[in-house]
């Protein structure tokens, strides 16, 4: 008979801390690509100030937090790759399903909207260069995000 294991709080902390880097990662990264865009193409009917100035400052407080973060999400990512090797029932847990379906789920509606962005704006005649680089860039990030995840359900047949 298998073991059926309960969410322990240390589980329920690993899990929700491995969700909370990963947002704070990708979040990071969208912030860093967009002002990288806004430094490279910028926006000419922006007269209160130069791109450069607040896109400076801004990549600074990203890339402090995806210096923090991103490890921290790697790290729990192997805590947790290691648990799940010692025990492949805590694949199945609660916690990590609500947490990787939630995130499914708001990653789906990000996908969308910025789709829906996409598209209002192409039809609307306002597709810039900056526009779709910006959108492109959250269509990657969150995809790679999206793929991850219902690739490593589907591997395990969590449901």
């Amino acid at each position: 008979m298998k073991t059926k294991y309960k969410t322990s709080p240390k589980d329920f902390f690993l899990h929700l801390l491995m969700i909370i880097t990963l947002y704070g990662s990708a979040i990071s990264i969208i912030t860093i690509l967009f002002q990288i865009i806004n430094i490279t193409i910028p926006d000419l009917l922006d007269y209160q100030y130069g791109p450069y100035d607040s896109s400076v400052s801004i990549i600074r407080s990203a890339v402090a937090t995806l210096i923090v973060m991103f490890p921290v999400y790697l790290g729990t990512m192997k805590h947790l790759g290691k648990e799940y090797k010692a025990n492949p029932e805590k694949r199945s847990l609660p916690i990590r399903k609500w947490l990787i379906y939630l995130t499914i789920f708001i990653g789906s509606i990000v996908y969308m909207v910025d789709l829906i962005s996409i598209i209002r704006s192409f039809l609307e005649g306002e597709v810039t260069l900056r526009f779709i680089l910006k959108a492109l860039s959250i269509l990657m990030v969150v995809g790679s995000i999206l793929f991850y995840y219902i690739r490593d359900l589907k591997q395990h047949n969590v449901s």
